[in-house]
């Protein structure tokens, strides 16, 4: 008898280490996501041409490995971050350009897999800290729907529907949309943080939590992270979504970072980022789990032009867009070339650079196989996993290029050193005038990463293949091997003059 019970505890045992061993295997996670941080405000990135220091990052792309030729999949907030959680293009779903605001509706269906949700069923703890904007369901204290940027019916002591806490994440903390959209008041899982008692704007007027400063933002999303990374142990692998809110508007650098970058309050805020990004780093160091935690930092799109005053910085000798044309919203680099750089001691090599081309899309399909698992034929329809690249080896991709998109809508596609876009200027924001007679734009990203010199007229023929190809992907609900799937709705492509050039 006395065998047979010590025999069963053995056993017991045995399966609990074994199941410990297992879970420690798989990698911890942390995804920072800056908000509109430029290629080239990062200066290890772009050393002749940054005049912002930025020591953290610049330590943590020593210790790891640095993408080259990283994109996010839009050129504005929403849509990228669609795209990272569900492994999926933005315009499959409803959100076809622009962005949504800090009342509207749910973005990502319930259910739709996410990231987190994928990982959680591969036993991970999983939490989201800072800015969501992919869209609520508020409540409201007449059963309608809150909309516009004052909305009035807001049940401050009701439950928030369709956020992080159904999509996947154990925990959140943070505020519903970018730091310039109304409501001014925390987020903590499904419920505020009080109540928004008071009206303030920071660039956009709405209701706020009487407490609530945009200055405090930022240095809070840091500690919410440092005091989540303290709570984990190595029995139990966790993945952590940070996206920051900062440097986009409204540019509030504390006080104590004011002036420190002699280039205005962007450079002072660029510098406070990546602070907040050191301290997040150094308490997963303290923590004593570094060895075995990928941490990635990138950004949802390109640096923001006008508030950031890329001009004047410009004058000063700091290009935020490296070498690439375009800012955030345009469909040229500047607009969706981001900084993309990832520390893993136990896997990846210090120093490593890649310079194979990814899309922040690919969180989705890495994540999956970091956790030794497969996603679903009907998840991650856009995700390809760069894990092999972190091993300096080629990526196996089934994905024959990359679509990037603009906030009005409009599409480029991206394949090997070629790069065509549908449209006759940037697509977004920026205006610059171009030759008479430009349908379209092609450009060998190679020769030519400023794209400066458009070879569609010479390479009619290369510009419909990849046309055809962009079409397929469109049609077929994803841009990957597996089975036909459905966009949510129908997806047009506007393509200026080129859809009637080689009929």
């Amino acid at each position: 008898m006395m065998k047979s019970i010590l025999k069963s505890l053995l056993l017991t045992l045995c399966c609990f280490t074994g199941a410990a061993h297992a879970a420690s295997d798989k990698p911890n996670i942390i995804f920072i996501l800056a908000d509109d941080l430029g290629y080239g405000d990062v200066h290890c990135l772009n050393p002749d041409r940054c005049k912002i220091a930025t020591p953290q990052m610049d330590q943590l792309a020593a210790q790891g490995m640095v993408f080259t030729d990283a994109h996010s999949s839009s050129s504005v907030c929403t849509p990228t971050r669609y795209g990272i959680l569900t492994g999926r293009y933005n315009w499959r779903s409803r959100l076809q350009n622009g962005v949504l605001y800090g009342f509207d509706q749910p973005l990502i269906s319930p259910d739709r897999l996410t990231v987190a949700g994928f990982l959680k069923t591969q036993d991970y703890r999983t939490a989201a800290i800072g800015k969501w904007h992919l869209g609520l369901g508020l409540p409201s204290t007449d059963g309608k729907t809150t909309r516009g940027q004052r909305a009035t019916n807001v049940d401050w002591k009701g439950r928030i529907s369709g956020g992080p806490v159904e999509l996947g994440f154990d925990y959140y903390y943070g505020i519903s949309a970018s730091l310039d959209m109304p409501p001014y008041i925390y987020i903590e899982n499904d419920r505020f943080v009080g109540e928004c008692t008071t009206t303030k704007a920071f660039h956009r007027k709405g209701p706020a939590h009487a407490d609530f400063e945009a200055v405090d933002v930022l240095p809070e999303i840091g500690r919410q992270s440092v005091e989540y990374i303290q709570q984990q142990n190595a029995d139990e692998p966790f993945f952590m979504y940070i996206a920051l809110t900062s440097p986009h508007t409204p540019i509030a650098p504390s006080d104590d970072w004011k002036g420190n970058s002699e280039l205005g309050v962007y450079g002072d805020f660029v510098m406070q980022t990546d602070a907040v990004i050191g301290e997040i780093v150094s308490a997963v160091d303290a923590s004593g789990l570094a060895e075995n935690t990928m941490i990635v930092v990138t950004s949802d799109n390109g640096c923001s032009a006008k508030p950031a005053k890329a001009k004047e910085l410009e004058q000063q000798g700091h290009y935020s867009s490296a070498e690439f044309r375009g800012y955030k919203s345009d469909l040229w680099d500047g607009g969706h070339r981001v900084p993309f750089i990832v520390r893993w001691p136990a896997k990846v090599d210090p120093g490593s650079v890649s310079d194979q081309t990814i899309c922040l899309t690919d969180l989705m399909a890495t994540s999956a196989e970091l956790a030794g698992s497969k996603l679903p034929e009907t998840a991650g329809e856009d995700s390809v996993s760069f894990a092999p690249a972190l091993k300096g080896e080629p990526m196996d991709s089934s994905r024959k290029g990359v679509i990037h998109h603009s906030i009005g809508g409009k599409f480029a596609y991206r394949r090997g050193k070629w790069k065509l876009l549908l449209t006759t200027g940037s697509g977004g924001w920026t205006k610059e005038k171009m030759p008479a007679g430009t349908v379209a734009q092609l450009y060998d990203m190679t020769a030519d990463p400023g794209e400066k010199h458009n070879l569609y007229n010479s390479h009619p023929e290369l510009a419909q293949r990849l046309l055809a190809q962009l079409q397929s992907d469109v049609k077929r609900g994803r841009s990957t091997d597996g089975p036909e799937l459905s966009n949510d709705v129908p997806v047009k492509l506007k393509m200026s003059g080129l859809s009637k050039k080689g009929k």
